[in-house]
Parts: C-alpha cells; sequence; structure tokens
C-alpha cells in the first residue's frame, strides 16, 4: 500500500501545499467529440460520469476533505470512501473525480442523495472515480501538463484498489466515439476531450470539453413551484432563453435536493403570468435537464449541477 505516516502542519516539504477550498477547472460544451489531431499535443478522452463532483483532500492525521463544486464537505455522507483515502494515500495529496453510485450495473445519481446507512441497507455501492492530481505531499502540481498528472495520478492510485480508482481514459479517437455509443445505457453522460498539454486551471476552459448526449440540456433553475422545502416543480431557462416549467413532477428525492440547495438562496413570492404562484431563487442555480421527446415547450429536471 501507498501508506506514510501523516505529516505535520509544521512540515511544509512533505506535507499538504493545498487545502480546501479550491476552486475546479471545468470543462466547456461542445456539440461533437475534437478530433484527435485539432490541438496541439491531442487530446485524452476519458467518460462523463453521472455523480458528484469532488475534489478529495487528505489532511493531517489521515483526514479527508471531500469538496463539492460548492466547497462543502461531503465526507460524512461517504465516509466509506473518505477512510479508504485516509488510510491509503498520504497528507498531502489531492484528488479530482466524481463519486458515483452503482444500481442494477448502471449509474444511479438518485442514490447519492441517499443517507450512508440507506445505501448500505440497499447494498448500494460508490465509488470516488479520480480523473486528475492537483497536489502531492510538499508539491502543487496544477501547473505541470494533464499528461504528466495523468502519470503521477496512476503512480499514486497503483495499489490502492477499490472503490477508489482512475477513469477510463483513451488517446483514440474512435474508442471514445465508441464508448459515446455504447455506454449510454449505463448511465455514462457522455465523454470529456482533454488538452495532454494543459494546466490545472480554475473556471471554464476550452481546453477541456464535454460532449453530452443531444437530449441533454444545461439549464438555469429561477423559481419553485409549490412548498418551498419540498417543490412539485421548479421553473428554468433553456439554452435558447425560453423559461419552462419541468415536468413530470418531481420525484421525492429530488424534491429534497432542491429544497435543501435553493435555502439559502430564496427570493420573493410572485405570481407569474406564465408559471402561476412561484418563489423567486436570488440566487439562480446551474441544472441538467432532459428535452422530452415531441415536446419543446417543456422539460424533465434531472438534477441541480455539482459536477463540470
Amino acid at each position: 500500500m501507498t501508506q506514510a505516516p501523516a505529516s505535520g502542519p509544521g512540515d511544509p516539504a512533505t506535507g499538504p501545499v493545498l487545502r480546501p477550498p479550491v476552486d475546479v477547472m471545468r470543462p466547456r460544451s461542445a456539440d461533437e467529440i475534437p478530433a484527435q489531431g485539432s490541438t496541439p499535443g491531442g487530446f485524452q478522452y476519458t467518460l462523463k460520469l453521472d455523480g458528484f463532483r469532488a475534489l478529495a483532500f487528505v489532511l493531517e492525521g489521515r483526514r479527508v476533505f471531500l469538496q463539492s463544486r460548492s466547497h462543502r464537505d461531503l465526507a460524512p455522507e461517504f465516509p466509506e470512501i473518505a477512510a479508504h483515502l485516509g488510510a491509503h494515500l498520504q497528507a498531502g495529496t489531492v484528488l479530482d473525480g466524481e463519486l458515483c453510485a452503482y444500481r442494477d450495473g448502471r449509474l444511479s445519481f438518485t442514490d447519492l442523495l441517499r443517507s450512508p446507512g440507506d445505501r448500505r441497507r440497499e447494498g448500494v455501492p460508490v465509488s470516488y472515480i479520480a480523473f486528475d492530481i492537483l497536489a502531492v505531499p510538499g508539491r502543487d502540481v496544477r501547473p505541470r501538463p494533464l499528461v504528466e498528472r495523468w502519470q503521477l495520478l496512476g503512480a499514486v492510485l497503483e495499489e490502492i484498489g477499490p472503490p477508489v480508482q482512475r477513469v477510463l481514459a483513451t488517446l483514440e479517437e474512435e474508442t471514445a466515439r465508441g464508448w459515446f455509443r455504447d455506454l449510454r445505457a449505463v448511465g455514462v453522460e457522455g465523454i470529456v476531450a482533454k488538452a495532454l498539454r494543459s494546466p490545472y486551471r480554475a473556471g471554464e476552459t476550452w481546453a477541456w470539453r464535454k460532449v453530452r448526449h443531444a437530449d441533454t440540456l444545461d439549464g438555469t433553475l429561477l423559481a419553485l413551484v409549490g412548498p418551498v422545502d419540498r417543490p412539485r416543480a421548479v421553473v428554468v431557462r433553456l439554452p435558447d432563453d425560453r423559461t419552462v416549467t419541468t415536468s413530470p413532477k418531481l420525484t421525492p428525492a429530488q424534491a429534497r435536493e432542491v429544497g435543501a440547495l435553493a435555502a439559502g438562496r430564496l427570493g420573493e413570492a410572485v405570481d407569474d403570468p406564465d408559471h402561476g404562484p412561484v418563489r423567486l431563487l436570488a440566487e439562480p442555480l446551474p441544472v441538467e435537464l432532459r428535452q422530452l421527446s415531441g415536446r419543446q415547450e417543456t422539460a424533465r429536471f434531472v438534477r441541480v449541477r455539482s459536477d463540470g
């Protein structure tokens, strides 16, 4: 195993150089998988998984902080993952990846919203799928190109084993196109193409490009319909700037998720001429939607976006 004694706060040469919060690098949306020869140095193609984006910080005393994109610590909600990372990785290691749950042979985003106890009782496994590394003990590696960070990530995770692993990746454009075509049935959202020469820089960048299946849309959550803690539906802005009310009704898990995330962003209650009585959000939230086949005036809510 790649264990080592935890370094102390007075040992910067071998201990943590990055601490939460750290903003993540985010891909921009693209319509097509880019050709391998279309950027200097080429692309790495990885799976875009349906999960919770999380930076994993291994701190002193093997304490692990699983930072969501909103900077919340997810470690209490995924204690087995945090314990496994803390037991096997050195203090000072920082990974970027995705928390993923599995049910009936496919990725299950809804099960990530359940409590750890519920997942254990129902036998729902969770994995941490790492796709980048930001730091090793004593060294910030974000300025290094992706091709070097990928090799370093492989070395760091070489002996750690499940439920932590590296994401499936390839340099072959045709392989990536096959994954895009064939793996949708198991919950893979699409492909992320990453320039091999790219450093890790916070914010959106064309150096990383996400290509999702055509019926998946990025939208903006503007208002809640129904009780604010358990809304029945939400009003969203679509990419073409139309606003619609989502349909069908939110599931109980979705309603809880939206109610919790919207709690600190609530604005005024209004009677909207198009959508009826709603509660506006003072700060809109990014959401993932799916366009319903044959119905252009509505969309199905999938989730609040917490990943790239």
